[in-house]
């Protein structure tokens, strides 16, 4: 059985691909009981969520560790708890620290959201990094991840955050920047054009906490970040040196 902390977006969306399957139940701060339902799962209290076999948070980065420091005392010997975090070295550090020995830790990063999987699974990416996780559930959930016609990558949680630096975090900037430049559809485009319209598309759809919390909580996104503003900046002094001849 299967319990969810938080139910945004993301949680939501959980929720909505594991109710046919599985018992879920769900935990909200506020009162959603009606839309939890409509996904098939649970209204349930935090205790009782905290005593199923599977707990997965889904809460914001820069309040996961805190969420972990309430659920600790209420989660069962031999549960297993997963997070969905979009960076893992962090995650991966809180949960060993504060998690119950006794507590199984599985972390993950669904690389789809409320928007790109709203109508399948089918051939989008899930980041698996084993941490406290015996072999038969290990192998019996990614077995399930892949019968959902989701793409299992394993990893690191270095290896994870190392490469999320540029294919997430560095993206999500470069959207931010395309929003506050004002990009907008024109009549006169190209191809290349409309593709970086789709990142600013993904990009505001979610949230700036998510945005802020990618950057802060990635070892290496700051350094991703700069080296681009760098060359960015390098390239147009070129630019400029050569308009000035």
């Amino acid at each position: 059985m299967i319990g969810i902390i938080g139910f945004g977006r993301f949680g939501k969306l959980v929720s909505h691909y594991l109710s046919p399957d599985l018992d879920v139940f769900v935990y909200n701060r506020s009162d959603k009981s009606s839309e939890i339902a409509r996904t098939g799962a649970h209204p349930a209290s935090l205790e009782i969520v905290c005593r199923q076999d599977i707990v997965i948070p889904c809460v914001p980065i820069s309040k996961f560790k805190e969420n972990l420091q309430t659920i600790a005392p209420l989660l069962k010997p031999g549960a297993l708890v997963i997070d969905v975090c979009s960076v893992k070295e962090y995650p991966v550090q809180w949960m060993t620290a504060v998690l119950p020995e006794s507590v199984g830790i599985l972390a993950t990063h669904p690389m789809f959201g409320p928007d790109s999987a709203a109508d399948s699974l089918k051939d989008r990416k899930i980041c698996l990094c084993r941490v406290r996780v015996a072999d038969k559930p290990y192998n019996k959930i990614k077995n399930y991840l892949i019968s959902k016609g989701l793409i299992v990558i394993e990893a690191t949680p270095r290896q994870h955050d190392e490469q999320i630096a540029t294919s997430l975090s560095l993206t999500h900037m470069i959207g931010r920047t395309l929003s506050k430049c004002e990009a907008i559809p024109l009549d006169i485009d190209t191809e290349g054009y409309k593709r970086l319209l789709h990142i600013l598309e993904v990009v505001e759809r979610d949230t700036w906490q998510l945005f802020l919390d990618m950057h802060r909580y990635n070892p290496y996104a700051r350094e991703k970040r700069l080296t681009f503003m760098k060359v960015m900046n390098d390239i147009n002094t070129q630019l400029e040196a050569q308009e000035e001849l």
